[in-house]
């Protein structure tokens, strides 16, 4: 996707999200014949002209200014990870971001797989930026039922979500996995617009899951970070865990964590799951 383009898509798909009632205006009479704002509507709002407006959704504006761009986010009502991604998507049709290159493999730290064994029995694995599982002891692997069927490089947990056929019965709330998973794909391709891992992966979802596609036009955006999920595990039922995100941010990896209060069900049952699961090797058996 041109770099320009995707700034204009992302102008046109927040402003299809608002309501004239979202922004203080009147809400007419009638039903609208396209969702959302009017292109008039949002320049108005933003105190730039309808045609500079039009240049910019066309992709023929390519350099607004700050002042613009926190005018536009005021005027669609971006949250601040939107206005982030707003705000990369203007320096990608500006060309200020940093030319493709060919990333080497991601290698996991000794002393990272060190801190992996050592957390145990609670589950946690090592991510890429695109979500590949490149390391995990054997709780985090296992958490994710089935995950191990598939061959390592095939192992992450975005694809696990909308491809695997587990997915929608181990994940407690699949609408909210899947919803959280598109948005940070959505968020990297402002920052990585030239990363082929990221491009190979969103077009194989894309292709193979109709879900991820509709998520995927909604271009909402969100970085990962700590959250609560619950778990149904086809070996030891069902457990609710608290997961924290560690980002090694010199290796563009992150780690996350799960765990459960002690001297609660979901931690014994945590604990079980530690007891059946076969030790392996790290990274992978």
């Amino acid at each position: 996707m041109p770099s320009n383009s995707a700034l204009g898509e992302y102008l046109r798909a927040r402003r299809a999200r608002l309501n004239p009632t979202d922004v203080g205006l009147p809400a007419g009479l009638g039903q609208r014949r396209t969702p959302g704002l009017r292109r008039e509507e949002i320049a108005a709002l933003a105190g730039v002209s309808i045609d500079y407006y039009i240049r910019l959704e066309q992709g023929k504006e390519t350099n607004p200014g700050p002042a613009v761009l926190d005018a536009l986010a005021r005027a669609l009502r971006l949250d601040a990870e939107a206005r982030d991604h707003l705000l990369a998507l203007a320096n990608q049709a500006a060309g200020r971001v940093p030319p493709a290159t060919t990333p080497d493999p991601p290698v996991v730290r000794t002393g990272v797989l060190r801190l992996l064994e050592r957390l145990r029995p609670c589950p946690a694995y090592v991510l890429s930026r695109t979500s590949d599982m490149l390391a995990a002891n054997p709780e985090g692997l296992a958490l994710f039922a089935g995950m191990d069927e598939w061959p390592p490089d095939r192992r992450n947990t975005i694809r696990y979500v909308f491809l695997h056929p587990a997915a929608h019965d181990v994940l407690d709330d699949w609408d909210k996995a899947a919803a959280t998973s598109a948005a940070q794909l959505r968020s990297l391709t402002a920052t990585d617009p030239h990363d082929p891992n990221l491009t190979a992966l969103i077009d194989e979802l894309t292709a193979a899951s109709p879900e991820f596609a509709r998520l995927w036009q909604r271009h909402d955006v969100q970085a990962r970070r700590g959250d609560r999920k619950t778990f149904h595990h086809p070996r030891v039922g069902t457990l609710t865990l608290d997961f924290e995100v560690l980002h090694l941010d010199a290796d563009r990896q992150r780690i996350s964590v799960y765990q459960a209060e002690p001297g609660t069900p979901d931690h014994d049952t945590m604990v079980l799951l530690s007891l059946t699961t076969r030790p392996s090797p790290l990274p992978w058996a």
